[in-house]
């Protein structure tokens, strides 16, 4: 009894070891796996759904009032530090 649960544990641990070993598999050659992303770059291309123009000009005002009202917000912030600065510079002296 022991030897047959023996000989069972050395054949599982063999089974274990052989399912371990990595399969050899025949890779594509580069040029077939260049080609074969750049058609799929092609098939993701024509998913995309481009904007209209009149989206796009919507969005680039949108963009450009962002832009204008975050450098007057900068800019404030920046005088008004100057200026306490300013105050803090004139009172020690």
């Amino acid at each position: 009894m022991a030897d047959k649960k023996q000989d069972t544990a050395k054949k599982a641990v063999e089974k274990k070891a052989a399912d371990k070993k990595p399969a050899k598999k025949n890779k594509p050659s580069a040029f077939q796996r260049l080609v074969k992303y750049l058609s799929a770059c092609k098939g993701e291309l024509k998913k995309i759904t481009w904007p209209s123009v009149s989206q796009t000009t919507r969005n680039f005002g949108v963009v450009m009032a962002v832009i204008i009202v975050m450098g007057i917000f900068i800019f404030a912030l920046d005088q008004g530090l100057y200026a306490l600065l300013g105050l803090v510079m004139n009172t020690s002296a």
